[in-house]
């Protein structure tokens, strides 16, 4: 080291390169989460997408470590260390800024299923990620050359800086996820951590006296504070008949309104998750599908004995507004992951006009548990198509439902297939099979979906269903009940239980619908 490097080091602070690096670990983890969210908003949040953002970000981060071992063995200096800093926050900013148009034609790509497009601007958009985070990668390597002036105390301060990073990275985890982007956006959470890493950049240099330098990274502060201020310009997608977009710590949100319907669309907005009208409550899809469970039963133990529903997967309340009108007596436990679904439904969807429901923001299977209510009818809709969360397709969870159950309850559960492969839906009724005695199955037309009915009473049967079918269509033909019936009875399918069944320990679910997934997208169309 030169003398004059050796003077730059010196001057700097011990406590500014450790705050350095808590930070830099923060930004890491939280340009991550972003990008995560930023991808998800069009491509969805299937795990294939987790492991290409998770993975490129550890290569990226292995490229950086190497890196600055590499530039800090050259160049021990202090002011190349807060510029490759400022380098970071610059392309950070650029990210949502390029990111912004090339997502939306990737939306327009995802609605048309345009795999070549789709692919091409899903790599633009990683591709983005790779010089901040190359760079973030740097940052400890470089601290640890910077802090170590000799060998004596080698182990001690890479432990340190090591410890100092990943308290950092915890940091940034849960700050993006339950702060940043539920409070700010995607667009301004990225603008957010770049101009900390300016800020950090332009402190560095400050103390560094190297006035050139801190007077660019301000400008460029300045810079990402005004797009901050600013905002995005214009919706992160072109989607007709849009009325409002948000995001919450789980989803990209929109709702969007046709011909006086009303559509709650989340992240790659392929699936429709709610649907609202102020006259009309039949609309032919999974939610009203899924109450006519109890026509299964023997007479007696039928529609009139229905007090007790749980939805577990409310979204906005499409079921729950439709539960009310064919029980009205019953009394309905809705339970939704995301409180800020719950808000939109209240505000779009009329959910806080029904005086029955109950709604709980928690997750299904816990709340299910801790709940000491009997329920005659329990709806399973928690799931982003096609993706069901492992822990709500188990045996274990199936056995919690029946304890859940009275002696005459049902299950209903919405479970996604392609035309050609019903994989899932075959382990689905399997499982299922273990818990219950009678499984029965409707495929919803011109839909993937087949929607799953499990009996706690042996003797519930398709016999039983057509017999109340008509009961009901005689005394009300346009009711939803009725129009549901018959849609069942026109779509009954087979049940086809599988070999596999789904427990606690192995559930493969994810590995089976990305596997139904790519050969839907890629099997040859007609």
């Amino acid at each position: 080291m030169s003398e004059k490097e050796d003077e730059i080091s010196t001057r700097l602070p011990k406590g500014l390169l450790l705050g350095t690096v808590i930070l830099c670990g923060a930004a890491t983890m939280a340009l991550e989460f972003s990008a995560s969210r930023l991808l998800g908003n069009v491509f969805g949040t299937s795990n294939i997408v987790w492991a290409v953002v998770i993975g490129l970000i550890l290569v990226y981060l292995s490229i950086g470590y190497w890196l600055g071992g590499r530039l800090a063995d050259r160049r021990p200096e202090a002011r190349l260390l807060y510029s490759l800093i400022g380098l970071a926050g610059l392309f950070t900013a650029a990210v949502p800024l390029i990111s912004r148009p090339v997502l939306r034609v990737s939306a327009s790509a995802f609605d048309a299923l345009d795999l070549p497009l789709l692919a091409g601007s899903f790599t633009a958009v990683v591709l983005l990620l790779t010089v901040p985070v190359v760079l973030l990668g740097t940052v400890v390597p470089f601290s640890l050359r910077l802090a170590l002036p000799d060998a004596a105390h080698a182990g001690r301060t890479s432990g340190l800086l090591s410890a100092l990073s990943t308290a950092g990275s915890f940091i940034g985890t849960f700050l993006t996820v339950l702060v940043l982007i539920p409070a700010l956006g995607t667009y301004r959470s990225f603008l957010l951590i770049a101009g900390l890493l300016l800020l950090l950049s332009s402190l560095g240099f400050t103390i560094l006296r190297e006035k050139r330098f801190a007077a660019v990274a301000i400008i460029a502060l300045l810079t990402t504070l005004i797009l901050f201020t600013l905002g995005p310009r214009g919706q992160s997608k072109t989607t007709a008949g849009l009325i409002y977009e948000g995001e919450s710590a789980y989803n990209y949100i929109q709702v969007v309104e046709r011909d006086g319907y009303r559509y709650l669309r989340l992240n790659e907005g392929q699936g429709i998750h709610s649907i609202w009208h102020p006259q009309d409550l039949f609309y032919g899809g999974p939610w009203c599908q899924f109450l006519i469970a109890p026509l299964f039963n023997p007479d007696e133990q039928a529609a009139s004995a229905v007090d007790q529903i749980a939805i577990l997967g409310l979204a906005a309340g499409t079921s729950a507004r439709q539960a009310a009108m064919a029980y009205p007596q019953a009394k309905v436990m809705g339970v939704e992951l995301d409180p800020e679904i719950l808000r939109v439904g209240e505000r779009y969807f009329g959910l806080g006009e029904i005086p029955q429901l109950e709604s709980v923001a928690g997750d299904a299977r816990w709340e299910i548990t801790k709940n000491e209510a009997i329920y005659d009818l329990i709806i399973v809709d928690a799931y982003r198509p096609p993706y069901i969360p492992a822990h709500l397709v188990t045996v274990e969870f199936f056995e919690t439902l029946r304890q859940r159950l009275s002696s005459w309850g049902m299950v209903s559960i919405n479970v996604g297939r392609s035309p050609n492969d019903y994989s899932l839906v075959d382990a689905l009724a399997a499982t299922m099979g273990q818990v219950f005695p009678q499984v029965f199955a409707v495929e919803l037309p011109e839909a993937y979906n087949t929607i799953l009915f499990a009996a706690v009473n042996p003797e519930a049967s398709w016999a039983n269903f057509e017999a109340n079918a008509k009961r009901v269509a005689a005394a009300d033909p346009s009711s939803v009940l009725a129009q549901a019936s018959e849609l069942a009875l026109q779509a009954r399918a087979a049940v086809n239980p599988g070999d596999l069944v789904f427990t606690d320990d192995q559930a493969p679910i994810e590995w089976m619908t990305n596997r139904l997934v790519l050969n839907f997208l890629f099997e040859e169309k007609p």
